[in-house]
């Protein structure tokens, strides 16, 4: 006896899956907004007037070259003094420090990255620095040395001009800053929430299940 075969319904027309819904304004603007133009120009600033402060301390802090004179010549009072190198050590290690501050200032101020503020913070920390060694440089003693001489008198020791002589220091700022502050973003900066209706759709069947 042969068993009967009902035929499979007839496959029903095809229905696309849906559409994903559309972009919003901010998600066209790629999470730049006028609000993060302003912050970064403020970062830039703010900043960039920190310089004053590295300055000011490198002058306090760093170790001083004395030299003396004959009357006829200027000569370095210690031969063999490491306050050169002390110099730029100072402003170094000053520069990575205020790197780290002002990268934790900013994430504090905002926190979340961008590239706006990431822009702000560089430009800011690489004037900062510029004006950080030049007003260390007007703050220090007198750079001419025939003047500070005389004025001192034979055989008085003096106070030589502050000098940055490994000019990759002015690097330390800027280079610290934004590491830290990329850092603090992956790990703490509040992450965007996922929009449900845009995951993904379970693929639609071309044609339905046969019933078996």
């Amino acid at each position: 006896m042969t068993e009967a075969v009902t035929p499979p319904p007839p496959a029903g027309p095809f229905e696309p899956p849906p559409a994903l819904p559309e972009p919003t304004p901010a998600e066209r603007s790629a999470g730049i907004s006028p609000s993060d133009i302003r912050d970064a120009a403020g970062v830039t600033l703010a900043v960039g007037a920190a310089g004053l402060l590295l300055g000011l301390l490198w002058v306090w802090l760093a170790p001083r070259v004395q030299y003396v004179s004959n009357g006829e010549s200027v000569f370095l009072r210690d031969t063999e003094s490491e306050a050169r190198i002390g110099a730029d050590g100072t402003f170094f290690l000053l520069s990575l420090g205020l790197g780290v501050l002002s990268a934790v200032a900013v994430f504090l101020w905002r926190r979340r990255g961008g590239v706006p503020l990431v822009l702000g913070l560089t430009v800011g920390s690489v004037f900062g620095a510029l004006a950080g060694w030049r007003f260390g440089l007007w703050l220090g003693p007198s750079r001419d040395l025939i003047a500070a001489a005389k004025e001192a008198g034979k055989g008085v020791p003096f106070d030589a001009p502050i000098q940055l002589l490994a000019h990759g220091a002015l690097l330390a700022w800027p280079m610290a800053a934004v590491a830290v502050h990329l850092a603090l973003t992956a790990i703490w900066s509040p992450r965007d929430p996922e929009h449900p209706e845009r995951l993904e759709h379970p693929a639609h069947p071309a044609h339905p299940a046969h019933p078996e």
